[in-house]
C-alpha cells in the first residue's frame, strides 16, 4: 500500500467518528406541560369559586410605557415598587399620590388605610401588563362621539361613579347610585367587571341554566342566564341583561339592555358588552370584555385581565351602618344656598 493510500485509510478511520456524529438526531424538545382544569358534572369548565381580580395595572396605559402592553421581569418589578413607595406615604394637602396619579382630593374621603389593590401588575401569558386595554394597540380608550350626535348628552342619567347626577344636591335621588350604597362603584359588578380601590373579591356559583357571580363590592348579585334570549329592549337593568353560553371551553356572556342609572363612562343605554371567562388552570380565569357603542366611542375597544383564585368566604358588605356622609353632604349643600344668600 502506499504512503498515499495508507493517509487516505487513516483520515476515514478519523473522520468517522466525527460523522457518525454529526448524523445523530437532535434531542427532542421537551413534552408541554399539560395543564388540567377543574370540570363541572355537565363536562364544562368549573368556574366555582371565589376569585379576585386585584392589580395594580391601570386600565389606560401610562405614557412611560411608551406603547408597550407587555413587561420584562425588571420593568415590571420597578413600578410595582414605585408604587408601594407612592401608597406608604403621608397624605399631602391634594391627597395621597398612588401610582403615579392623585387618588385622594383635599375633600375626599378616603386614605391609604382603606386600599386594597393588591401589589402587583397583572400577569397574562406568563407577562405583566402594563394596561388592562389591549385594544386599540395604544391601551386607551377610543375617542368619543361628539356630545350632539348623543341623545341626552352623555351626562344624562346616575352613573356608578362620580358622573351623572353627581353635581346635583337637592335630594338623596340626585345622588349617584354607588353614593348611596345601591350598586358598587368603579364597575366593580360590571360588566365589565373591573377592579377597583378595594373589596376585589367574587364568588361564583354555576349550573347548567345559570352562573351567577356575587360581588364582594356593596354585595352586588349578577344573574347569567345560560342559552336564553335577551329580555324585551323596553326592560331595562341595572346591570344589564346577561346571556351567557359556551364557546368550546370558554363562557361567553353577551350583556344588554342597561338602565341609565349606570352608566360605563357615560356609555348609553345601547351599550353591548361581551365577556369571555376562560379557566386558564386550577388558580385563574383569563377575563376578557368588549365593550360596543357606536353612540359614545369611535370604535369598539377590548380590555384582558386574570381573576386569581383567593380564599373565602365573601364577607356582608354593608354600607350604612352609621353613615351620616349623606346627611352632611345634602346639609352642606344647604349650608353653601345659605351663605351665598346672605353674601
Amino acid at each position: 500500500m502506499s504512503y498515499r493510500l495508507l493517509v487516505l485509510s487513516a483520515a476515514a478511520v478519523i473522520a468517522g467518528p466525527v460523522l457518525l456524529n454529526a448524523q445523530t438526531p437532535a434531542a427532542k424538545p421537551a413534552a408541554k406541560k399539560t395543564i388540567t382544569i377543574p370540570r363541572a358534572p355537565d363536562g364544562h369548565p368549573d368556574l366555582q369559586g371565589n376569585w379576585t381580580n386585584a392589580t395594580i395595572t391601570q386600565m389606560q396605559r401610562l405614557p412611560q410605557f411608551n406603547g408597550k402592553l407587555q413587561l420584562t421581569d425588571e420593568e415590571a418589578s420597578k413600578f410595582e415598587h414605585a408604587d408601594q413607595d407612592a401608597a406608604s406615604e403621608k397624605p399631602g394637602k391634594d391627597g395621597v399620590v398612588l401610582g403615579g396619579a392623585a387618588f385622594t382630593g383635599s375633600n375626599a374621603g378616603y386614605n391609604v388605610l382603606f386600599i386594597d389593590r393588591g401589589s402587583q401588575l397583572a400577569r397574562v401569558d406568563g407577562q405583566k401588563r402594563s394596561s388592562l386595554i389591549v385594544d386599540p394597540p395604544d391601551g386607551r380608550v377610543p375617542a368619543t362621539v361628539p356630545r350632539d350626535n348623543q341623545a341626552g348628552g352623555r351626562g344624562a342619567g346616575r352613573g356608578r361613579g362620580a358622573g351623572g347626577g353627581g353635581g346635583q344636591y337637592d335630594s338623596v335621588k340626585n345622588r349617584p347610585a354607588s353614593e348611596r350604597c345601591l350598586v358598587g362603584f368603579g364597575s366593580t359588578a360590571g360588566p365589565p367587571m373591573m377592579p377597583v380601590l378595594y373589596n376585589n373579591n367574587y364568588e361564583i356559583v354555576q349550573t347548567p341554566d345559570t352562573v351567577m357571580i356575587l360581588v364582594e363590592m356593596v354585595h352586588d348579585v349578577r344573574v347569567i342566564r345560560m342559552n336564553s334570549e335577551h329580555e324585551p329592549a323596553v326592560m331595562r337593568k341595572w346591570l344589564g341583561d346577561s346571556i351567557g353560553h359556551w364557546d368550546g371551553d370558554t363562557l361567553v356572556v353577551d350583556t344588554t339592555n342597561f338602565s341609565d342609572h349606570t352608566r360605563f363612562r357615560g356609555a348609553s343605554e345601547n351599550l353591548h358588552v361581551i365577556e369571555r371567562f376562560q379557566r386558564v388552570d386550577a388558580n385563574s380565569i383569563l377575563y376578557r370584555v368588549t365593550l360596543d357603542d357606536p353612540k359614545t366611542w369611535t370604535k369598539q375597544w377590548t380590555m384582558e385581565f386574570p381573576f386569581l383564585s383567593t380564599q373565602g368566604p365573601i364577607f356582608e358588605y354593608a354600607c350604612h351602618e352609621g353613615n351620616y356622609a349623606m346627611t352632611d353632604i345634602l346639609g352642606g349643600a344647604r349650608k353653601q344656598e345659605q351663605e351665598a344668600t346672605k353674601k
